[in-house]
């Protein structure tokens, strides 16, 4: 399948609709705690065990995107989005058909497997192709399509509850609703597949962007600087420090308010976790733009320093105002998903747009570390804490201590992060030249 090429007077605005359309379905992962309850009803699991799939969707989220990252840079968008369309819906098609049996195993392998590779090819799919078409504007561009996965969970989540509740949470109605969510993501998907296009290799008469400005450096050679490995500390501390958040956050302000007057109430907590997700979503658009004015190294100063700084006000004083806890929390939570939209167009600053899709792939295996490394620092802080007989908010002083001292470690990874030495460029080519060694 060709690249497909955009057509003379083409408006680039069409290219971030079609980046939503996958990043909004995709987005669903984050709400796979909807079909918990029911799947360890309906088939007698326990909680780790109705989790797996989620786990290994995310873990091949990681995998595929580290792995595949060359191969969708050489098909192009249109092709990543054909195979994550397929994959992902596919995934959902095969847990329908294993719940309508009873077997588990054949929807951990269906959405955790299948499902985890569409994730992971659809969610860089969009990613060189917005860059290329706003060299200008990179941060909002890749913002607006990385702000859909945050958000696709607001949507997934309210509509699979009442799909639920519409079918019945036994196990044939889980699989009917899989089987619709399944359908319903593919035709959705297939509008960003149909409306994908790639910048022409040159200036166009119009006076669109041109591509392969500036130093271009391959994702064969990217991993081989230390400029690489800079950022990957970088986003993996940033990440661990808000997932570390965002997992425990409804149990961590009941616990920080437990003993107080006006406790925190189950509905409560539940309108927090909502508010965390929200913080999420607006920072990805919302902070990645701000970079394109102040530039990358700057916002990450921001989202490490001043993250720094609000995890201290919630370890010295958070306990004492629900205020201060909650904006503290948001703050958190929308430098996590401003690192996340922020990240692409710091990787298109230090290595040029030539192969950015797959060093981004490769990136990402920082957010596969920090997604097990920030729980499990959570977690397991907490449940010592409580087994020395500690509770309330000192259940989590120790872990808040050390989230400020990894995000001192991102801080400074990011000083570290210089120009790429010119050894690591690509020789210079024409754009017809260029474009004819890459299809080969």
């Amino acid at each position: 399948m060709s690249p497909p090429m955009a057509p003379a007077g083409w408006s680039r605005w069409l290219v971030p609709p079609a980046a939503l359309s996958v990043h909004l379905s995709i987005g669903q992962a984050y709400a796979w705690s909807v079909f918990k309850p029911p799947l360890e009803s309906a088939l007698g699991l326990s909680g780790t065990q109705s989790a797996l799939p989620f786990q290994l969707g995310i873990v091949m989220l990681g995998l595929s995107a580290a792995f595949g990252g060359t191969l969708v840079e050489r098909k192009g968008p249109r092709w990543a989005m054909t195979v994550a369309l397929v994959c992902f819906s596919s995934g959902f098609l095969l847990a329908a058909l294993g719940a309508a049996v009873e077997q588990y195993w054949l929807i951990v392998f269906g959405y955790g497997f299948v499902g985890g590779i569409g994730l992971g090819i659809g969610y860089i799919s969009p990613v060189s192709t917005l860059i290329k078409w706003f060299p200008d504007r990179p941060g909002m561009a890749t913002g607006i399509a990385i702000m859909g996965f945050g958000g696709g969970a607001l949507i997934a989540s309210p509509w699979s509850a009442q799909m639920l509740e519409s079918f019945g949470t036994d196990s044939s109605g889980i699989a009917l609703a899989f089987l619709v969510h399944g359908l319903t993501y593919a035709v959705f998907m297939l509008l960003g597949v149909l409306l994908v296009r790639v910048p022409r290799p040159v200036k166009t008469d119009g006076g669109g962007p041109a591509v392969l400005d500036g130093p271009q450096v391959s994702a064969r050679s990217a991993v081989r600087t230390p400029q690489f490995w800079c950022l990957w500390i970088v986003l993996c501390m940033n990440v661990t420090a808000g997932i570390g958040i965002l997992e425990k956050a409804a149990p961590m302000i009941t616990d920080f308010f437990a003993d107080t007057s006006t406790p925190v109430s189950v509905s409560a907590a539940a309108g927090f976790v909502a508010l965390l997700s929200a913080a999420n979503m607006a920072g990805r658009i919302g902070w990645s733009s701000t970079s394109d004015l102040i530039g990358r190294k700057n916002i990450y100063r921001v989202y490490l320093g001043v993250g720094a700084l609000m995890y201290a006000l919630i370890a010295l004083a958070g306990d004492s105002s629900k205020p201060l806890f909650i904006l503290c929390a948001l703050v958190i939570l929308s430098f996590y998903g401003g690192g996340f939209a922020t990240v692409p167009a710091y990787l298109k600053d230090l290595f040029g747009t030539y192969q950015v899709g797959a060093i981004h792939g490769r990136l990402l295996t920082a957010w596969s570390t920090a997604g097990v490394l920030g729980p499990l620092i959570v977690n397991w802080i907490a449940d010592r804490q409580e087994e020395a007989g500690k509770d309330g908010s000192s259940l989590y002083t120790l872990s808040l201590f050390i989230m400020i001292g990894l995000l001192a470690v991102g801080f400074v990874a990011n000083e570290l992060v210089r120009p790429v030495h010119p050894r690591h460029h690509e020789p210079v080519a024409r754009p017809q030249e260029k474009e004819a060694s890459d299809v080969r």
